[in-house]
């Protein structure tokens, strides 16, 4: 692992904004975290959605060591435990889930690596909380809505949370989120848009990028 546990949560938590991507193009990849890590981004979630997207994830990771040396790069998509084992292999230094797994835990926790499972019950929170979770993570977001995170916030005021779902780089979008609590925010296709992808306009998912991290920042204030 580059990163230590601590450096990666305090990179999720000061950033507050971590892409969720995939591509089975290595080249388009490399393009789209280099563009984020330029836009301010320094912590990159590559999901794990493809065949052989892991092997794709292990060239990008030792890529990235050079040519974006504070980027941490963390696998998504992971709902079970080979799986997780297979990306730490590959120098993940965080793990992200849909679901709760708590075989999940037991390989991260092991190796003190960051696991954020997918919960959509206060119950759900509490018990990854009680498994190890520094950070949980609110999914599916557009369905469980931002009232969702101030309901958890009230009576569990500590819950560092992370919203994926329905996280658009917008002003009124990002604010509903962060005026809800959330630490940060996962956002895939809304950073990635299909027409820039396509064109290779990489200038344009770091301004995105940029104007997005700069919306939270007002927010946070």
């Amino acid at each position: 692992m580059r990163f230590s546990k601590i450096q990666t949560i305090q990179a999720i938590e000061n950033t507050g904004i971590v892409p969720v991507f995939y591509h089975k193009d290595l080249e388009t990849a490399k393009q789209v975290v280099k563009a984020c890590y330029l836009g301010g981004i320094r912590a990159f979630e590559f999901t794990n959605r493809g065949d052989f997207a892991h092997e794709v994830f292990g060239e990008l990771n030792k890529w990235a060591a050079q040519e974006c040396p504070e980027m941490i790069m963390g696998v998504g998509s992971i709902v079970d435990a080979a799986t997780a084992a297979l990306y730490l292999q590959l120098g993940a230094n965080f793990v992200v889930g849909p679901l709760l797994n708590p075989d999940v835990f037991k390989v991260c926790n092991r190796r003190q690596v960051p696991y954020m499972p997918g919960c959509g019950s206060v119950s759900e929170v509490g018990y990854a909380q009680e498994l190890g979770a520094d950070v949980v993570k609110v999914f599916p977001g557009d369905v469980l809505g931002a009232a969702f995170v101030k309901g958890i916030k009230a009576p569990m005021p500590w819950t560092k949370i992370m919203v994926t779902g329905g996280v658009a780089p917008t002003k009124d979008n990002l604010s509903s989120w962060f005026s809800a609590g959330v630490t940060t925010v996962g956002m895939g296709s809304n950073l990635f848009p299909k027409e820039v992808l396509e064109k290779e306009e990489w200038s344009k998912i770091t301004a995105l990028c940029e104007n997005a991290l700069e919306i939270v920042k007002q927010v946070r204030k």
